[in-house]
């Protein structure tokens, strides 16, 4: 291979390096966008962007909503309510009281996670007293996916106590509908639950760390090249050229 030839695939290569890493800069700073307008949406006050059944019900897709404030009304199941263990509240580990509600005026069941209450270490099968209005109520909170799964040995539970949550199988007990969505109850402590949620954390810095990386390989590949496929030989050609006495 000759030095033009040479010098054809290094600037061809150095010039895909230079684009790949710009473009996925560029892409990391949208997602960092993405998530800074979410954060401002989750941010607003809560009657703007308000989600009510009306729009839960008329949503294409439920998961777009995650985040979005809500007012629901509906009647609480609360003979299907579901303690899931091992969660934790102020380092304290007890249950996240989840019971379904199913929506006015439908027949949809959507998953409400009311509150974090302890467990009884001494009766660990025992389930914890709470209070459960009776009659429609409203219920208000965030959008949000269904709690993350912790490790589970054997099959789960199909006992009011459970580790993770089986949307399938909650279906098939309550025979509705349920959302692939629930919704986490905001306001003080109430009807023997506590409700001190950490706050959403969407990694905004994140994407502006990986796209401040990317940019900085970008940078490095044009520096590598321009010295030493122009500079350096341009010097040393110089050097070269000039008259010894």
């Amino acid at each position: 291979m000759n030095a033009r030839s040479r010098f054809f695939l290094i600037t061809l290569a150095t010039l895909l390096g230079i684009s790949l890493t710009a473009s996925l800069g560029r892409w990391q700073l949208n997602r960092a966008a993405e998530k800074e307008a979410l954060q401002a949406r989750m941010d607003a006050p809560s009657n703007a962007g308000l989600v009510d059944a009306a729009v839960l019900l008329g949503a294409p897709d439920p998961t777009s909503l995650v985040h979005h404030h809500a007012v629901l009304r509906g009647q609480w199941l609360a003979d299907q309510t579901v303690y899931l263990d091992n969660r934790q509240m102020n380092a304290r580990v007890g249950f996240f009281a989840v019971t379904p509600l199913r929506l006015e005026g439908s027949d949809t069941v959507i998953l409400v996670q009311r509150g974090w209450v302890a467990r009884n270490f001494e009766e660990r099968v025992k389930v914890p007293a709470i209070e459960t209005p009776a009659g429609t109520v409203t219920v208000e909170g965030r959008m949000a996916p269904l709690p993350g799964k912790l490790f589970e040995l054997g099959h789960p539970s199909v006992t009011a106590i459970r580790q993770n949550l089986d949307l399938q199988q909650l279906r098939e007990q309550i025979h509705a509908p349920v959302w692939p969505v629930i919704l986490v109850q905001t306001g003080p402590a109430s009807e023997g639950l506590l409700r001190d949620w950490p706050a959403v954390n969407l990694g905004v810095e994140k994407h502006y760390g990986y796209a401040l990386q990317w940019f900085g390989m970008a940078a490095l590949m044009a520096l590598l090249y321009l010295w030493h496929q122009i500079l350096k030989p341009f010097i040393f050609r110089t050097k070269d050229s000039t008259p010894h006495a």
